[in-house]
């Protein structure tokens, strides 16, 4: 035999009850359909009582509300017009009965609990009466005549002896189908109705199922199964396909709202299985909890989280060592019934910090207020403190029993999202790991465990890039191109959440296509700033977050402090930063160490190659750097190449703004602005404290050239070409070229025009490609030389690329 329940929005319509009868008419052995309300009636219901109580006679509309639909769904699954208007004179009947309850109710305007338990049990009373007529030849029985309670602490409890009597004399000889209404009972010693609290069809389910020794329970609801997470949540969530009973216990207490978590223990008591499917999915798996755990796979099963907590607080030096001040304060709370779902207490004994919903809070001070009034008047015990504003995350899984390093990953993934954990609790079991968050940060920390457990299909980095110029733009084709291959290789997603430029920014948790980013930046992107761009990417709060800045603006690069501070790694080609002064750069590198966020900026020296990377290989592997000697400017390598006979100067340096080589204002690039923030960037990475007031530049262009607009440096850089010719060509006669050259020496830095022979590393550099050569104590006869591509958009972009997968650890 087998027991189904079937909940709220399974039969919440004609079309949805008509789903239910399929599923069950294609059952062979016997089965008992439990089924809960239609869904949304039993809010309805309260709603309607409560308007009731006040007098409120817009109660009259809430209750032809409920009316209507119970006749809409009866006309949409009954055919037949003669059984149907039998049906329907049942249905009127008891609606006419809860019609006269609700209007005594109104006229002395008081709800009793006895009234109000009456009032909602129509629900589940109404919906069986339906489905028992519309399944072949199904029997309906009254739960109120096998389900009993006895009160305990304000709450209807299951009389399980005298529940299992009944049942079995009850329900001896049954049908093929027998149709049972859920959450409804009967009080032991009165008779009166009574029920099983939020969630009780099932355990109705449950309790028969145990009773009868069903060989199986299914529940059957509105979702595949339980999921490693919230689905809203969490977009890549899937479903669990087994769970042991204890796994789904701990799931379903800390949020999943799969199942009514004390559905699981009477299964549990007779081992039957219990098989969560979906009504709208019927050939799914769903999930099957069982009592065998596991073995293998991944150490947690799923994340489950509240997100109505209040962490209640008792501190005092007078707890320390006194016996019983645990049991008198939940006693107190029992006594009172508040339940608690979390515990978490200082070793010293001196903290007992507990977690209740909010509904529960103001009642739970009051009562230990009023438990530890002398304790807290002598000061002995600090007044009861409840922080509401708060979320309760638990990691759950059997196999995480004696499994090493799972609470070091679960808090090191907290604290890299920039998460503080206010309290944690973890039983001897080792199944559940709890832990209180602020409310505001539940996302984000369901997001950041969900992906480091790899719970995952994918690990996702979001990604907010911060223009689309050359670079921004190469970047992001980049990511297009490469994204299917790093999903397939390496289970990491680029996810594009931001994009922004010096107007406009678009931002998307879901991530933006970047098939059309311009046009849907252009035509749903709102005014950018700086300011607004820190002030959403905040308040997105969004996890695995990464802001590239492709920009050369001093505004964004101002960013990166507050980022960093609130765990946001970055990614910059935006030399300004790394090479402003040391104090700013050495804060970066601080913030970014001590919070274990990335700050990486590869592509500010060399574009493309690994320089700094490798640098900082040779040092943490106890290297020294003592010299460095470099052509750091793919521009003006490319203007030294391209100056010929037939190409002047002007004419050269105008190429490489045009070829994208040179800065927007090629300046920047001639008057060794560029070359000197390089170098600096490099000294500082080599260990070495240095300014860029630090460096000597020895320009080959005069002072004056730079003065001025942009259009007066054109028109007089030409009247250089012929000078600049005659050397060019006396070198080359002397088979040497020009090479702008950057050294550092033991911190002793300076740039400039230096002329270099054949046999020099230097001389046959080509095009706009850089080199360094790197002299330590290792590499001291024979120095480490790179050499490569040192500008252009594409080239920039891998680096930056490079740089954000290197974020993932991915190799």
């Amino acid at each position: 035999m087998k027991i189904m329940k079937f909940g709220g929005t399974s039969v919440g319509s004609a079309v949805n009850i008509l789903k239910v009868k399929r599923i069950v008419e294609s059952v062979d052995e016997p089965v008992i359909v439990v089924v809960s309300a239609l869904g949304g009636i039993t809010d309805q219901l309260i709603d309607t009582a409560k308007l009731a109580s006040k007098g409120d006679y817009t109660y009259e509309k809430e209750f032809n509300d409920i009316v209507k639909r119970h006749i809409e769904v009866v006309e949409g699954v009954i055919p037949e017009p003669d059984r149907k208007q039998y049906i329907l004179r049942g249905i009127i009947e008891q609606l006419n009965e809860l019609e006269n309850i609700l209007r005594g109710v109104s006229l002395i305007q008081d709800l009793s609990q006895k009234t109000f338990d009456i009032i909602v049990s129509y629900g589940e009373r109404l919906s069986s009466s339906i489905v028992s007529n519309v399944i072949k030849d199904a029997k309906l029985f009254d739960s109120r005549k096998f389900i009993k309670t006895e009160k305990q602490f304000q709450k209807h409890i299951v009389d399980f002896k005298e529940t299992n009597r009944l049942v079995k004399e009850y329900l001896s000889s049954l049908p093929q189908y027998s149709v049972v209404p859920g959450f409804i009972s009967s009080n032991r010693d009165t008779g009166e109705i009574t029920n099983l609290g939020r969630g009780g069809s099932d355990y109705t389910a449950a309790i028969l199922a145990s009773a009868l020794d069903a060989s199986l329970l299914e529940i059957w609801t509105d979702v595949d199964g339980f999921m490693t997470a919230d689905p809203k949540v969490i977009s890549n969530a899937y479903v669990i396909e087994r769970l042991s009973y204890i796994e789904a216990m701990e799931l379903s207490n800390f949020g999943a709202k799969v199942i009514y978590p004390p559905t699981i223990f009477p299964a549990y008591h007779k081992n039957i299985p219990i098989r969560i499917k979906n009504t709208f999915n019927p050939e799914g798996l769903g999930t099957l909890i069982t009592r065998e755990k596991s073995n293998g796979g991944k150490s947690i099963k799923g994340i489950s989280s509240i997100d109505d907590t209040c962490l209640i607080t008792m501190q005092g030096l007078g707890m320390v060592g006194v016996i019983g001040v645990n049991y008198r304060i939940f006693k107190a709370l029992a006594n009172n019934g508040i339940s608690v779902f979390m515990v978490s207490q200082a070793s010293s004994e001196n903290t007992t910090s507990f977690a209740v919903r909010n509904e529960d809070a103001d009642l739970s001070v009051k009562v230990l207020r009023d438990e530890f009034a002398m304790e807290i008047l002598q000061g002995e015990i600090n007044d009861v403190m409840p922080e509401k504003g708060l979320a309760t995350v638990a990691i759950v899984g059997e196999n995480m029993k004696r499994t090493p390093g799972i609470a070091g990953r679960l808090f090191g993934t907290l604290g890299r999202s920039g998460i503080s954990v206010i309290a944690c609790a973890q039983g001897a079991s080792e199944t559940n790991i709890s832990f209180v968050i602020k409310k505001q940060f539940l996302r984000k920390a369901l997001n950041s465990i969900h992906d480091s457990f790899f719970l995952s299909e994918y690990q996702v980095l979001n990604i907010f890039l911060i223009g689309i110029g050359t670079v921004g733009k190469s970047l992001l084709e980049q990511i297009k191109l490469q994204q299917p291959k790093l999903m397939a290789q390496n289970s990491l997603k680029i996810n594009v959440v931001g994009i922004a430029n010096s107007k406009r920014f678009l931002f998307s948790r879901k991530g933006i296509d970047l098939d059309n980013y311009r046009e849907l930046l252009e035509s749903k992107g709102q005014p950018s700033s700086p300011e607004v761009l820190y002030r959403e990417i905040e308040e997105m709060n969004i996890f695995n977050s990464v802001f590239v800045d492709c920009t050369a603006s001093q505004a964004i690069a101002g960013l990166y402090h507050n980022l960093l501070s609130h765990n946001i790694s970055v990614v910059t080609a935006n030399k300004i930063t790394a090479s402003s002064d040391y104090a700013s750069y050495a804060a970066l590198k601080t913030i970014s160490r001590k919070l274990g966020v990335k700050y990486l900026f590869e592509t500010n020296v060399g574009a493309g190659l690994p320089i700094i990377n490798t640098m900082n290989a040779l040092i943490n592997s106890g290297d020294k750097i003592l010299k460095i000697q470099a052509v750091l400017s793919g521009t003006l390598n490319y203007i030294f190449n391209t100056v010929s006979e037939k190409i002047p100067l002007s004419q050269a340096i105008r190429m490489s703004k045009d070829a994208g080589y040179s800065e927007p204002d090629p300046r920047m690039d001639l008057n060794g602005t560029d070359v000197v923030r390089k170098l600096v960037i490099l000294s500082r990475e080599a260990g070495y404290q240095v300014e860029q007031s630090d460096v000597k530049i020895n320009l080959f262009i005069p002072e004056d050239y730079f003065l001025g607009s942009q259009e007066d440096f054109w028109q007089k850089i030409a009247t250089l070409d012929a000078k600049f010719e005659n050397q060019r060509k006396i070198l080359e006669s002397e088979g040497r070229r020009y090479r702008f050259v950057a050294q550092m020496e033991e911190g002793a830095c300076s740039v400039g025009l230096q002329e270099v022979d054949r046999n020099h590393p230097f001389y046959e550099l080509e095009g706009s490609n850089n080199i360094i050569l790197i002299t330590t104590e290792r590499y001291n006869e024979y120095p480490m030389i790179i050499k490569g591509y040192g500008a252009g958009a594409s080239v920039t972009a891998a680096g930056v690329f490079a740089d954000i997968i290197s974020i993932a650890n991915i190799r």
